[in-house]
């Protein structure tokens, strides 16, 4: 790919800290950085990966100390010549930075350009320069664990082997086509069903993997529901430690879903308050009992909250598999020798008894193996994936079809080029794909 010949400058830290970080990149960032700094010798004469202290000038005006960090291709995070100036985080320091080395030729650089160019340079795929952006995101530890795997080439790493396995199919199925007079079966149809079924199931992993690993980065969905005047707002409150909720005893107090977010042993978490479950004519909340029956279908942890003194038989609704149930009692306060099954939490919002069980139930959901496992957080590569899926699923009904050899290696040749758009590894991708993964990027990066 060709690497633009521009050298781009911005500043690759948020504005209003003590100090900034301005980041100069491209074929004349080392030239464009000499005009501006003074140092004991100019930088074009350093050696790579090399600080150095001096001063930006304005001709003979100095503006600021700063540490000039001399990175020179291709080992830089652009692979070009990069050079990041430290200076204090003055806005008016930061804004003649960038107006002395505009004027000395380099130009503002766009959103997530210098993440792209790392990624032309080639010293990153698609997947890793997306999960730059992620770990910018990134709101709590588990998201942040996902998004560095991801960056490091963990999930590159997965999906590299998958190709593997599927070129070496495609390689077998190709000698058969240059040996197709003698009629020689290099790839033994039964073989090849099995080492597609096998890619088949990792596959379908890695799509399962898409609900934790979109809770995570979203933040785990979790409805609490219950009767009126269970306790569901003083619960949120709780979980909150403010007074986020309005608590009332007047039934229905609560007719719209109000979310919050909340972070537990680095887990992230939607925290949702729903309107009480149970029969009305008041049509305003017969909506909110709606919304609530809607919450619980996009949740992945429902709290059912009852009184400890009136414990039904079972819920007023259903999950799906892939839901998980926790029972709370409340109001333990007021009934200390009530009797509860051994899966239920016994609790009191108002008074914060239990609290902590019901958080480490919570948890409890996220799968601890998640640090060695690949997960996927990312929507565009989920529906590459179900694509993966579907030609995999097509190139199987083939072999069991008798399909000709050549058409079924292009059949394998779909799977492989729907895995690679997620990586861009051997696949060429519109120009307008590109502008609208990178444009979500900040500008300094």
């Amino acid at each position: 790919m060709q690497i633009e010949q521009d050298t781009i400058i911005a500043p690759a830290t948020a504005s209003g800290g003590a100090l900034s970080l301005i980041r100069l990149s491209g074929r004349r960032a080392v030239e464009i950085a000499d005009r501006l700094f003074r140092g004991r010798r100019p930088l074009a004469l350093c050696p790579s990966h090399t600080a150095h202290f001096g001063t930006i000038h304005d001709q003979d005006k100095p503006i600021d100390e700063v540490v000039a960090t001399l990175f020179l291709a291709p080992n830089s995070y652009t692979g070009e010549d990069t050079v990041e100036f430290s200076c204090h985080g003055s806005s008016y320091i930061l804004g003649e930075v960038l107006r002395l080395a505009i004027e000395a030729g380099a130009r503002m650089a766009e959103p997530g350009e210098f993440t792209r160019r790392a990624y032309l340079a080639g010293r990153m795929d698609l997947a890793q320069a997306e999960a730059v952006a992620d770990l910018i995101a990134s709101t709590s530890e588990a998201a942040h664990r996902i998004a560095t795997h991801q960056m490091r080439g963990g999930y590159s790493s997965a999906l590299d082997k998958l190709r593997d396995e599927l070129l070496s199919l495609t390689a077998l199925l190709e000698l058969e086509l240059d040996f197709g007079e003698e009629e020689v079966e290099f790839a033994s149809r039964t073989q090849l069903k099995e080492t597609m079924h096998s890619i088949g199931r990792e596959i379908e992993r890695l799509k399962r993997s898409f609900r934790l690993g979109n809770a995570i980065k979203e933040g785990i969905p979790v409805a609490i529901v219950g009767a009126p005047n269970v306790g569901k707002s003083t619960l949120m409150n709780q979980l909150l430690q403010e007074d986020r909720a309005m608590v009332s005893e007047i039934a229905g107090t609560t007719r719209d879903v109000i979310e919050e977010r909340l972070t537990i042993e680095g887990l992230p978490f939607r925290i949702l308050d729903t309107a009480g479950l149970r029969s009305t004519e008041d049509r305003l909340e017969q909506m909110g009992i709606e919304r609530t029956r809607q919450t619980i279908e996009r949740a992945q942890i429902v709290i059912w909250m009852v009184e400890a003194t009136q414990l039904p038989a079972t819920a007023p609704f259903t999950l799906r598999a892939d839901q998980r149930l926790i029972c709370v009692a409340n109001k333990i306060d007021c009934a200390p020798d009530a009797t509860l099954p051994a899966d239920w939490i016994a609790l009191s919002a108002r008074t914060g008894e239990g609290i902590d069980r019901l958080c480490r139930a919570m948890c409890a959901v996220v799968p601890t193996e998640q640090e060695e496992q690949t997960i996927v957080s990312n929507a565009r590569h989920y529906e590459a994936l179900n694509t993966a899926s579907e030609a995999l699923d097509g190139a199987l009904r083939g072999i069991e079809e008798g399909l000709p050899t050549d058409l079924l290696s292009e059949e394998i040749r779909a799977v492989i080029h729907a895995l690679g758009t997620i990586t861009a590894r051997g696949v060429i991708l519109p120009s307008e794909v590109l502008a609208h993964i990178f444009g979500h990027f900040c500008i300094g990066k």
